[in-house]
C-alpha cells in the first residue's frame, strides 16, 4: 500500500489559492433588513457628519463655561434662562449670551454661544426665569461635537466585516440603506459510508448515525454559507460520482466526508479527480488528526472539493483551517477568533505534523480534552482547540497557547 504524499496545511492552502487565482466570490447589494450576518464587499464611507449638530449627552442647561467661574454648592452662579430646546424642531433661533442659559434635553442641539452643558442635578430654578448653578463646567463638557462620532468621508465600516446588529444600527444612523456584500458560498455536504444511518433511525448491527453532514452543515451556516443540500450516500462509486456531478452544477464547495483514508473502499480521491478538471490538488495533509484529507478544483464549474476524514472532530477542525480560513482570506474577513490560555498539563504532539488538540477553557487556563479516534462527546465538551507545529515536541504545562474558539 502506498503511503499518502502529504502537504502541509500551508501548502494545501497555497494550492487552493493558485487554482482559484483571480476568482473572487460574487457581490450583491442588499437592504439593511437582509444585511445582518453578511460580509461587506467594500469599505463603507459616511456621506455626512454624525452627529450633524452639536448634541447634548444628557438633560441639562447649555451654558458658556466662562460664566460659571468657580461655581459650587456654597457659592452658586446665577444665570438667566432664555429658552428651551425642543427635540425634533429647528433650534437655530436660540442662542446663549453672556450670563444666560438654555435648557437642552438629552440628544438635543446645543445652541450657538454655549460651549458646555451642566446636568440638571446641579441646577435649581428660582423665580420665573432664573437658575442657580452649583457646579463649574469645562469647554465641551457633556457635548458631542459635529462629526465627533463619524466624520463626513470617513470609513464607517471596513470591507470584510461580518455585519452585526449594532453595525446595522450604525448604517441606519448614517442614512445608508443598502450595502454591497459578498455572495456566500453555496455548499453541498456528502457523507459516505455503508454504515451510516440518519439521526432519526435506530442503528442496526455495525451501523452508526451520520454526524459529519450535520456538523459541517451547521458550521457552514454559522459562517454564512448557503447549504444547498446534505446527503448520506452508500459506498457505491456510481452513486457518489452522480452526487458530485449534480453538486458541482450549483455549488461553490462540495464537501465529502468519509472514504478518504487508503482503505479498500477509498474512492474519494478517484472520484474527485474525475469530477474536477484540475484533478486532486492535495491527498493528505501533515496534520493529526486529519491526515487523510483531499482537495480538488474544477475550473469549468468553479467548484472546490474537499474530502474530509470521517473522524468528526478532525473533519470540523480541518474544514475550518482549510476552507473557512480560505474564505475569510478571500473576503478580507478577520481570522478565526483565538484567545490566549495557559495549558494545564503536558500535551504530546505528532512529530512532523501539525497536531490539533481539543481543550476546555477554565478562565485563563486550557485543559486538554483527550479522546480516542471517532469519539463524539469530547468535541462537544471542548470550547475549541490549539495547534502545535510540525517542529514542536509537545507543550509543557504552564505554557501559553492560542486557542481557536468554536463559533
Amino acid at each position: 500500500m502506498d503511503l499518502l504524499k502529504v502537504d502541509t496545511i500551508k501548502e494545501a492552502r497555497s494550492k487552493l489559492a493558485a487554482c482559484c487565482e483571480g476568482i473572487m466570490p460574487g457581490t450583491e447589494t442588499v437592504g439593511l433588513s437582509e444585511a445582518a450576518g453578511r460580509v461587506l464587499a467594500f469599505d463603507i464611507f459616511s456621506k455626512e457628519n454624525i452627529p450633524p449638530y452639536r448634541r447634548s449627552i444628557m438633560d441639562g442647561y447649555a451654558v458658556r463655561s466662562k460664566d460659571l467661574g468657580a461655581a459650587g454648592d456654597m457659592i452658586p452662579t446665577t444665570l438667566k434662562v432664555t429658552g428651551e430646546v425642543q427635540l425634533g424642531t429647528d433650534s437655530s433661533m436660540l442662542s446663549v449670551g453672556s450670563g444666560c442659559c438654555v435648557y437642552v434635553p438629552t440628544g438635543g442641539e446645543v445652541p450657538e454661544g454655549a460651549d458646555a452643558v451642566v446636568m440638571v442635578e446641579y441646577c435649581e430654578p428660582f423665580g420665573d426665569d432664573m437658575l442657580a448653578v452649583s457646579k463649574s463646567a469645562s469647554p465641551g463638557e457633556n457635548v458631542v461635537q459635529v462629526g465627533e462620532d463619524v466624520s463626513e468621508g470617513g470609513i464607517l465600516l471596513s470591507k470584510g466585516r461580518k455585519l452585526r446588529p449594532q453595525d446595522i444600527g450604525v448604517l441606519a444612523a448614517a442614512g445608508i440603506t443598502t450595502v454591497p456584500v459578498f455572495v456566500p458560498w453555496r455548499v453541498t455536504i456528502i457523507s459516505t459510508g455503508d454504515e451510516l444511518v440518519s439521526p432519526e433511525d435506530l442503528p442496526g448491527p455495525g451501523q452508526i448515525r451520520d454526524v459529519n453532514s450535520f456538523t459541517i452543515s451547521a458550521r457552514s451556516a454559522a459562517e454564512g454559507f448557503t447549504v444547498m443540500r446534505t446527503l448520506s450516500v452508500k459506498d457505491d462509486i456510481e452513486a457518489i460520482s452522480e452526487s458530485l456531478e449534480t453538486a458541482k452544477n450549483d455549488s461553490d464547495l462540495v464537501v465529502i466526508s468519509g472514504g478518504s483514508s487508503q482503505g479498500k473502499k477509498d474512492m474519494t480521491a478517484v472520484l474527485i479527480a474525475k469530477a474536477a478538471d484540475c484533478g486532486v490538488l492535495t491527498h493528505g495533509i501533515a496534520a493529526k488528526p486529519g491526515k487523510p484529507t483531499i482537495t480538488g478544483y474544477d475550473m469549468a464549474s468553479k467548484t472546490l472539493f474537499i474530502g474530509l476524514p470521517g473522524h468528526p472532530a478532525a473533519a470540523l477542525m480541518v474544514y475550518e483551517q482549510l476552507f473557512i480560513s480560505f474564505w475569510r482570506c478571500m473576503t478580507g474577513r478577520e481570522p478565526m477568533r483565538t484567545v490566549k490560555a495557559r495549558i494545564t498539563s503536558n500535551t504530546p504532539s505528532a512529530p512532523g505534523r501539525k497536531t490539533f488538540q481539543l481543550v476546555k477553557l477554565r478562565g485563563d487556563k486550557a485543559e486538554p480534552v483527550f479522546a480516542r479516534s471517532g469519539m463524539i462527546s469530547p468535541m462537544s465538551a471542548a470550547d475549541g482547540y490549539f495547534i502545535m507545529s510540525e517542529n514542536q515536541e509537545g507543550i509543557r504545562a504552564g505554557e501559553t497557547v492560542d486557542v481557536f474558539l468554536w463559533e
